[in-house]
């Protein structure tokens, strides 16, 4: 599959298959890499090369990346690593 440069229509995509396929994935984000520990619900709203974009119990929450995202399969690669670079 071709990588696609991180328009707003891929953003929603990713955004949609997380949101919808690994949930737990994006909670997880939330409470590791967004400092909320206690955080109940989480929602991927964006992402764009520079951060991922969360709603979390209903507020906004911006997660940084290391690097600036290329497209989507560096975007597709950075989320899988941070998932796995989680404790536990």
């Amino acid at each position: 599959m071709a990588a696609d440069p991180l328009t707003a229509a891929v953003s929603d995509r990713i955004c949609r298959h997380m949101n919808s396929d690994h949930a737990e994935a994006v909670l997880a984000y939330a409470r590791h890499y967004g400092g909320i520990a206690e955080a109940g619900q989480a929602r991927m709203v964006a992402v764009t090369p520079e951060a991922m974009e969360l709603e979390v119990d209903g507020t906004s929450l911006l997660i940084r990346f290391d690097h600036h995202l290329s497209d989507s399969e560096d975007a597709h690669r950075t989320l899988v690593a941070m998932l796995r670079a989680l404790p536990g």
